[in-house]
């Protein structure tokens, strides 16, 4: 039962995404307006962190899983890709590479941030 409330406040949240995505005339894509809603949540402490963990990590874990179907789109559309496969596939390395050094500078700052409060209070 613990499991089923935790979803249905995933879900929640998310159905919370979709109507602002509606409601605000902004190229959003709703599930980063229901990610955005979660995260606050979390933070203003609206929804403790136990209302959702084990149903959070349970989804992280499947994770790979819900991209099966995107793949098998691609499979499906590969006449239309084949075209452009060089494109693609430059964009998908570039843009990882800057997802990568972006993603290590932010935790670097943040390392370094939380060390400097460590060294302030000892």
């Amino acid at each position: 039962m613990k499991y089923i409330k935790q979803f249905l406040i995933i879900i929640a949240v998310s159905f919370l995404g979709e109507i602002l995505n509606r409601v605000i005339p902004l190229p959003i894509p709703a599930s980063i307006y229901g990610i955005v809603i979660l995260f606050l949540s979390l933070e203003l402490r609206i929804i403790p962190l136990d209302a959702v963990k084990e149903t959070g990590k349970f989804l992280i874990e499947i994770m790979p899983i819900m991209f099966v179907p995107a793949a098998v789109g691609l499979l499906t559309s590969w006449n239309v890709l084949k075209s452009s496969l060089l494109e693609y596939v430059l964009i998908t390395v570039v843009t990882t590479f800057i997802v990568m050094a972006v993603s290590g500078w932010v935790t670097q700052g943040i390392m370094r941030r939380k060390g400097s409060e460590v060294d302030k209070n000892e």
